[in-house]
C-alpha cells in the first residue's frame, strides 16, 4: 500500500482532511503543516501521495514536489487562480473546494499509478557488481583472444548462450572461463 501524507499550512485543515480519508478507508502515515516536515517524512518511507497545499511558512509547493523522491507522487490543492497561475502539466491537481468523491477518484487513480510503478521497480534488472562485469569481460576478453571475435560479437555470444541455457550472463561468462581453464576470481 502506498504512503500518504497530507500536509496544509493550517494543520487544522490537514487534520480534517486526514479524517476524511480515514473514514473512506485511506491509511494516512503523516500529517504536516510545513515542507521541511513532508521533505523530511518522504525520505523515511518507501512511497506514496503527498497531499498538499500551495504555499507553506518554509516552501512553496514547486519547492517539495522538486525534493519528492521518485516513488512519490503529489496531489496539489489550491484554489483554480492558484492552479492557473502555474504550469501544472506535470503535477496531479484538484481545485478546491472540491466534491469528496472528485478527491477520492483522484486518490484511487494515484493508487493505481504508484502500484504500478512499484510493480515496474520489482522487475527491473539489478545492476551489476563491479566484480560481475570484470567476469563478463574477461570472457569476452577470452572469446577475442582465442576465437578471434570482436568484443560486439563476443558480446552477442555471450548473451545468447546466456538465454539458450537460461542461465544470467554472470554465470555463462563464468561457464566459459571455467571450460577454458581461464583464472577468473580476482
Amino acid at each position: 500500500m502506498a504512503d500518504i501524507i497530507v500536509a496544509f499550512p493550517k494543520l487544522e485543515d490537514a487534520k480534517n482532511l486526514r479524517k476524511l480519508l480515514i473514514r473512506n478507508g485511506y491509511d494516512i502515515n503523516m500529517v504536516c503543516d510545513s515542507g521541511a516536515q513532508i521533505v523530511s517524512a518522504v525520505n523515511e518511507l518507501d512511497g506514496g501521495i503527498v497531499i498538499c497545499g500551495y504555499r507553506f511558512s518554509d516552501m512553496h509547493f514547486s519547492e517539495i514536489n522538486e525534493y519528492l523522491p521518485k516513488s512519490f507522487q503529489m496531489l496539489l490543492l489550491a484554489s483554480p487562480a492558484k492552479l492557473a497561475e502555474n504550469d501544472m502539466r506535470d503535477l496531479i491537481s484538484l481545485a478546491m473546494p472540491f466534491k469528496v468523491q472528485d478527491l477520492l477518484n483522484t486518490i484511487e487513480m494515484m493508487m493505481v499509478q504508484y502500484r504500478r510503478w512499484k510493480k515496474k521497480q520489482k522487475n527491473k534488472p539489478k545492476a551489476r557488481t563491479e566484480n560481475e562485469k570484470r567476469i563478463i569481460a574477461t570472457a569476452k576478453a577470452l572469446l577475442i583472444d582465442r576465437n578471434q571475435m570482436t568484443e560486439e560479437e563476443a558480446h552477442r555470444y555471450i548473451q545468447k548462450l546466456s538465454m539458450d541455457s537460461g542461465n544470467n550472463m554472470v554465470d555463462t561468462a563464468e561457464m566459459i572461463l571455467e571450460l577454458n581453464g581461464k583464472e577468473w576470481n580476482l
